[in-house]
C-alpha cells in the first residue's frame, strides 16, 4: 500500500473572527478531518493556523476556514505551502 503523503499548511485568517468561537470551531473541524497541528489568535486580530493532513482533508478544512463559525466574517484567507513537516500529534488551540 502506497504510503499517503502528508502536507503542511500555514493559514492566516482575516477579517471579523475573533471572539467569535473561530478557534474552538476550528479545533472541531480539524479534529473531525483528521488534521493535526495549532489554531492561535494573533495580535493584529486574525486567526493564524499551521494544519498538516493530506491533501483532500487540508481542501476540506480550507473550504470551512473560508466560511467560519456563524458569527464570523472572513475576508481574507492566505494560505502558504511549507516543506516543514513538524508531525503534530494533536490539534491544538494556542494562547
Amino acid at each position: 500500500m502506497p504510503e499517503i503523503k502528508k502536507l503542511h499548511k500555514n493559514i492566516t485568517i482575516k477579517g471579523h473572527v475573533q471572539g467569535v468561537g473561530f478557534r474552538y470551531t476550528a479545533r472541531t473541524m480539524a479534529m473531525s478531518l483528521g488534521i493535526k497541528g495549532f489554531v492561535k489568535n494573533t495580535y493584529d486580530g486574525n486567526v493564524y493556523i499551521e494544519a498538516e493532513g493530506t491533501g483532500i482533508q487540508l481542501t476540506h478544512f480550507i473550504e470551512w476556514c473560508h466560511k467560519g463559525p456563524g458569527y464570523s466574517d472572513v475576508k481574507e484567507i492566505i494560505v502558504e505551502n511549507s516543506n516543514d513537516l513538524k508531525e503534530y500529534r494533536f490539534f491544538d488551540i494556542r494562547h
